[in-house]
């Protein structure tokens, strides 16, 4: 009688089930995945520390102020120090930063990249003068040897002043505040700020500012406010070297030139 053959037999039919184990190998690959991966953990964490920490683009703090709030040392972990709590921590306790990177190199260099605000206008509050950025941010108490470099606001009655955070009015009408970003941005960016020597908002509705000591620029409400500087500066080259006066853009639509 022949021997029978305890080895399994595939199903007689393909409806039959029929599935060579394959579990244990599954079970090794993941297990060595899982090594890999622990592995490389391991060795990042162990290796790889912040060994040079540098700062680039800051002008007002030095290097050793953006480090210390960044609160990042050398000897942190490369790759697993929390970037985004780095920068938080630089935001609130710096308030001249606009703008904050940070890139890791290896094997272990740290570049904090930092864009500062620059004081472009101030604002008077009984005896002291406030000095803020184009985004009506303030950043902190003008000393007098700066005033006669930036541009003073008048006809805004300021709220309480927090430095690091956005101007706000004491009746809390925060478009006037818009208004007036919108204005010095706008001034920014046509390369006349250096010359703008006063903006008068007493007047919400007939908003104007001093154009260097020969002129004085109407330019009413927020509306259209790129296109009345498009106005203004074509009326600026139609003018004559002795020519002073008015130059009211306010309407948005018509540019007038009343002389003095």
């Amino acid at each position: 009688m022949p021997a029978v053959s305890s080895r399994k037999l595939p199903p007689s039919s393909k409806h039959d089930e029929f599935r060579p184990a394959r579990k244990r190998g599954g079970v090794s690959a993941l297990v060595g995945f899982l090594v890999i991966v622990v592995a490389v953990i391991f060795v990042m964490s162990v290796f790889f520390r912040v060994s040079d920490i540098r700062v680039e683009g800051n002008e007002h703090y030095t290097d050793q102020e953006i480090i210390n709030a960044s609160g990042i040392e050398e000897g942190d972990n490369l790759f697993f120090f929390d970037k985004f709590s780095a920068l938080s921590r630089a935001y609130t306790k710096l308030p001249y930063l606009e703008e904050v990177t940070v890139d890791r190199r290896l094997p272990g260099r740290v570049t904090i990249n930092v864009v500062e605000c620059k004081a472009m206008a101030y604002i008077s509050v009984g005896d002291e003068n406030w000095t803020i950025d184009h985004n009506c941010k303030v950043l902190g108490k003008a000393v007098e040897t700066e005033l006669a470099d930036l541009i003073p606001i008048y006809g805004i009655d300021p709220g309480t002043l927090m430095i690091g955070e956005k101007l706000e009015r004491a009746d809390g009408n925060e478009e006037m505040v818009d208004y007036l970003s919108l204005l010095l941005r706008e001034q920014q960016e046509r390369g006349i700020a250096s010359e703008v020597r006063r903006i008068d908002f007493s007047d919400p509705f007939s908003v104007s500012f001093a154009l260097g000591e020969k002129y004085t620029v109407r330019v009413g409400g927020p509306m259209k406010l790129d296109h009345k500087f498009a106005m203004l500066f074509s009326v600026l080259e139609q003018l004559k070297e002795g020519d002073s006066g008015t130059i009211d853009v306010s309407d948005g639509s018509t540019a007038r030139f009343i002389p003095y």
